[in-house]
């Protein structure tokens, strides 16, 4: 039966009210697409026992050890083992730009919240960092729904100020990631692939597994522009008018060297490296993390 995509249309998820609902819609939407339980199934292969919390499910406690020890611990398996999730969302000013309704910010941002809600309604735990050069927000890793509440309300009241320096800002970050874990990062990437990169390969020296989901606006990617464009400069030095078909063959070389770089330097570092435009379904970015959890839960590799 095919999928239905009109749930997860940017154009639908737009006109929602609340991130919260963004968020579920996503997540519903993809999870009935793929004919998949966002909880974890039960598993043979155990891993290990972990302290009974509120909300656990009764059956999964082992009484044998609770008669022996008086605790009450519950049963993990390899598919069921918690994992950590550090998401970060680039909040730089460069991600104000839309050429549709919503801006890049906008459509990280529920992805950002989309993969939280997955994230968490799997029992696993979640973290938020949103930066721009530096880093502006920090919600711990945590889990549980009041996580979910921090996280989501800590998105909807972020905004995009600050210069872009994502080199910069996950230099700065790795070293402050404590809990070893997929490290799913939403920004343009626009910044120099080798700084980018720098602080990348600290994130994968300590142990984390980035995925880095690089959100691009259609019309960054075709420069289909017929008016003429206002740009604004750098550094205060003023708006400058251009003519688009002037500077398009440039500019097209330009961003498809940058992404190719990004793309080549990915590869190289066995990073994965996903590339979306707003105006597509969010559904790979969740798709590309359940892939991810699903390795290293196993303890395998790319």
């Amino acid at each position: 039966m095919p999928r239905d995509h009109s749930s997860l249309d940017p154009k639908v998820l737009d006109k929602l009210s609340h991130l919260s609902l963004v968020a579920r819609t996503v997540v519903e939407g993809f999870m009935a697409g793929h004919h998949t339980s966002p909880h974890r199934g039960s598993s043979v292969e155990f891993a290990q026992h972990r302290p009974y919390a509120p909300g656990d499910e009764l059956r999964r406690i082992d009484w044998k050890v609770f008669a022996r020890s008086d605790r009450l611990v519950v049963k993990e398996y390899v598919e069921e083992t918690n994992l950590s999730c550090h998401i970060l969302l680039d909040a730089s000013e460069s991600m104000l730009y839309g050429s549709h309704d919503w801006t890049k910010f906008d459509y990280a941002r529920w992805c950002a919240a989309a993969l939280a809600h997955l994230v968490l309604g799997q029992r696993d735990t979640a973290g938020l960092i949103i930066f721009d050069e530096k880093h502006r927000t920090k919600v711990p890793p945590a889990n549980g729904q009041p996580q979910l509440a921090t996280i989501l309300g800590t998105l909807q009241s972020a905004e995009p100020t600050g210069p872009t320096a994502i080199g910069t800002a996950l230099n700065q970050l790795a070293p402050r990631l404590r809990n070893k874990g997929i490290v799913a990062i939403f920004s343009d990437f626009i910044d120099e692939p080798e700084k980018i990169f720098e602080g990348i390969r600290r994130l994968a020296f300590a142990g984390h597994e980035p995925i880095l989901f690089q959100i691009l606006d259609d019309k960054e990617i075709s420069f289909d522009f017929d008016a003429l464009l206002k740009l604004e400069g750098l550094e205060g030095t003023g708006d400058h008018k251009i003519d688009p078909k002037a500077i398009r063959e440039a500019y097209m070389k330009e961003i498809e060297a940058h992404n190719r770089a990004l793309e080549l330097e990915a590869a190289a570092h066995s990073i994965d490296y996903v590339r979306v435009q707003t105006s597509a379904s969010p559904d790979s970015i969740l798709s590309a993390y359940l892939a991810k959890r699903e390795s290293r839960a196993r303890g395998g590799k790319h």
